[in-house]
C-alpha cells in the first residue's frame, strides 16, 4: 500500500516542474489523472533521444506513474469534463499563464465551489501577483533573474546555468511539500486551499548560504567554478587519468589529508579561515600533488583515512557504480530511481512514463465520470477528447 493511496491528482501541468511534482505523488501510491491536449504534452516531441515508441527521454522522465487523458480545454465539452473531474479529485496542479483558466471558469475561485476541499497548486514563472506576473518563466531564465547564474561557471568565464534544469526541479519538490500540508490542514479544517508557487520565489530561496552571505556582509559574490566560497580545499581537482572531488569540511580532515598529501603544514592552514585567506597558495600546492598519481591511488587513501571525497563520474559511471544497484536501481529497467524507494512500510509504484496520448480516457470517463460508451465515441468523434490506441 502507498503512502498516498486513495488521493486523486487532476495533473493539468506540462514540461517539467509541475509534471515532477505529481511524478512524486504518484510514485507515493496516488492516482495521477494526467491531462494533456489531444496533440499531447509538448515534451513528448522534445528529443532526441525517443524510444520505441516515439516518446522522448524528457517526457519519459517525469511522467511515469500516471495515467493518461487527452481533452482539448479550449472546448466548453472539454472543461465540463475537467470539472467532473475536479470534483472528484483531492488536488488540482496546473501551471497555466496567470489568468488563462480563469477564463475558462476553472480557476481555483470556480472549482472551490464544487469542492471545497480541492488543494489547487498553480505553478508559473513569477508567480500570481506582481509586475512580472503574467511574463513566462523557463528554467534557464529563472537561473538569470534569480542570479544563480552570475555564481555558476569558472571565475572570469561566462555566466553558466546548472547542466540540469534545477529551479524547475526544485519547484516540483516545493509543489509537492506544499500539497502534502495543505491536504494535512484540509484533515484539520475540511478545506482545501489555493496554493501559489513559483521557479522565481524557488530560485530566490534556494540561493542559501550565498545569498545569506550577501544579506549579511553586502559583498556581491562571485563565480568560483567548482570552488567553494566559504571552505578550502572543496571542489573538483585533476589527478594523473581523472578528476576527483574534495569535500575537506573541518579542520581534522585537513590534517588527515595534508598527511595523506605530505603537505608542509604552514601555521595558516590549521583553520578552515586562514586556508580560505591563503586559498590560491593552497590550491596550488594541493592541485599540484594530486597530478601525480592515479585518481585510484588517490580515492583509495582518502576513502581509508575518512576524508570526503569520490569521483567525478561520467553519467554512465554513475549508473555502473555498486552503490547504485545496491539502492534498487536497474539502469536495463529504463527507469530512472525514485528518492522514495526505501520506505520501510509503503513502497513506492514505478510504472512506466510511456502511456500514449489518451491511453486511459475512455476507462476514466466511463469510471470516474459514469459516462456511456457511446457519451465517450460522440466525444473523441468532435475533437473533444482523444482516445489512445
Amino acid at each position: 500500500m502507498g503512502a498516498l493511496d486513495g488521493l486523486r491528482i487532476l495533473d493539468l501541468s506540462r514540461v517539467l516542474a509541475g509534471p515532477y511534482c505529481t511524478q512524486m505523488l504518484g510514485d507515493l501510491g496516488a492516482t495521477v489523472w494526467k491531462i494533456e491536449p489531444t496533440w499531447g504534452d509538448e515534451t513528448r516531441s522534445w528529443g532526441p533521444p525517443f524510444d520505441e515508441a516515439g516518446i522522448s527521454a524528457y517526457f519519459a522522465s517525469v511522467n511515469r506513474s500516471k495515467e493518461f487523458l487527452a481533452i482539448d480545454l479550449k472546448s466548453q465539452a472539454g472543461q465540463e469534463l475537467i470539472r467532473g473531474l475536479a470534483e472528484q479529485a483531492d488536488v488540482l496542479v496546473e501551471n497555466f499563464k496567470v489568468g488563462d483558466l480563469a477564463r475558462s471558469g476553472l480557476d481555483f475561485e470556480s472549482l472551490k465551489v464544487i469542492n471545497p476541499r480541492l488543494v489547487y497548486a498553480s505553478i508559473t514563472g513569477f508567480g500570481q501577483t506582481g509586475p512580472r506576473a503574467k511574463e513566462p518563466g523557463y528554467d534557464a531564465v529563472m537561473q538569470g533573474y534569480t542570479g544563480i547564474m552570475s555564481v555558476t561557471g569558472e571565475p572570469e568565464g561566462a555566466p553558466m546555468k546548472v547542466g540540469i534544469a534545477w529551479i524547475d526541479m526544485m519547484t516540483g519538490m516545493h509543489a509537492a511539500i506544499a500539497i502534502l500540508a495543505a491536504l494535512r490542514q484540509r484533515d484539520l479544517t475540511g478545506r482545501g486551499q489555493h496554493l501559489d508557487l513559483s521557479l522565481f520565489d524557488t530560485g530566490m530561496a534556494a540561493l542559501a548560504n550565498v545569498g545569506q552571505s550577501y544579506l549579511m556582509s553586502g559583498k556581491e559574490p562571485i563565480q568560483w567554478g567548482n570552488a567553494h566560497p566559504q571552505i578550502v580545499p572543496y571542489g573538483a581537482y585533476r589527478c594523473a587519468d581523472g578528476w576527483i572531488t574534495l569535500a575537506v569540511g573541518n579542520d581534522a580532515q585537513f590534517e588527515r589529508a595534508a598527511a595523506i598529501l605530505n603537505l608542509e603544514m604552514r601555521p595558516v592552514w590549521q583553520t578552515n579561515d586562514g586556508r580560505v585567506a591563503d586559498r590560491q597558495n593552497l590550491e596550488e600546492t594541493v592541485g599540484s600533488t594530486l597530478l601525480g598519481q592515479s585518481r585510484a591511488t588517490w580515492l583509495s587513501r582518502f576513502q581509508e583515512a575518512g576524508v570526503p571525497c569520490g569521483p567525478v563520474n561520467t553519467i554512465p559511471e554513475a549508473f555502473a557504480d555498486p552503490q547504485t544497484s545496491a539502492r534498487g536501481f536497474d539502469p536495463a529497467m529504463g527507469l530512472l530511481p525514485s528518492p522514495f524507494g526505501f520506505m520501510s512500510d509503503s513502497p513506492v509504484r514505478r510504472s512506466p512514463g510511456h502511456g500514449s496520448v489518451g491511453q486511459d480516457s475512455k476507462i476514466i470517463l466511463r469510471e470516474v465520470l459514469g459516462l456511456s460508451d457511446s457519451d465517450i465515441t460522440k466525444l473523441a468523434s468532435n475533437g473533444v477528447i482523444r482516445l489512445g490506441a
